[in-house]
């Protein structure tokens, strides 16, 4: 089993096409699919102008706040799960939409960034939730980051913004800090439920 490593500050950037931000890409399954292809990818965005989210149809998304007054994002697309209007402005507070959803995303107060987590539907699922104590997670993909604090993930110690990922094995993960403002960002991937 290959635990995959990385450190926030490290994570390459790609611009957006529209100049609104870029993408730092921390993983991408099955390794070298493009954005048409992938399974599951988890990012870091960083938003620096007002502008639209580029559609993924078939791929459902969960974006958390992690720096930053925050991002409102507006959808009128008509359709009742397409359609919403949420200010992503509260740190570490998971929000999920539909990536059919066309959004357009009006910073609140100067730029912020964002951890992206997307799951093409056909494929799997994905669960985000903020760990702030000793706790316990397991999935058979994933990824862990330290936001607060220094975290014990089992035999890895994770400095705030360092990580890890793993994929195609169910591992159990003890999660331990004991900082009291400690806060780490866990996914968890599953297959698809038919």
């Amino acid at each position: 089993m290959v635990i995959h490593r990385f450190d926030r500050s490290t994570l390459p950037a790609t611009p957006w096409k529209n100049g609104g931000g870029v993408t730092r890409e921390i993983v991408c399954q099955p390794p070298g699919a493009g954005m048409d292809a992938f399974d599951w990818r988890v990012s870091i965005a960083h938003i620096a102008s007002d502008g639209p989210f580029s559609p993924f149809a078939g791929v459902d998304r969960i974006i958390t706040l992690l720096e930053g007054a925050g991002v409102r994002l507006h959808s009128t697309d008509g359709a009742p799960d397409l359609t919403f209007d949420h200010a992503l402005n509260t740190p570490l507070v998971p929000f999920a939409f539909a990536g059919e959803a066309p959004v357009m995303g009006t910073l609140l107060d100067g730029d912020c960034h964002d951890f992206n987590v997307m799951t093409r539907r056909a494929a799997c699922r994905a669960g985000v939730w903020v760990c702030r104590g000793d706790t316990t997670t397991a999935a058979a993909a994933g990824l862990l980051m330290a936001v607060r604090g220094t975290w014990s993930a089992g035999e890895h110690t994770l400095a705030p913004g360092e990580g890890l990922w793993w994929s195609d094995e169910a591992l159990t993960w003890p999660l331990s800090c004991p900082e009291p403002d400690a806060a780490l960002l866990a996914v968890a991937i599953h297959p698809a439920t038919p």
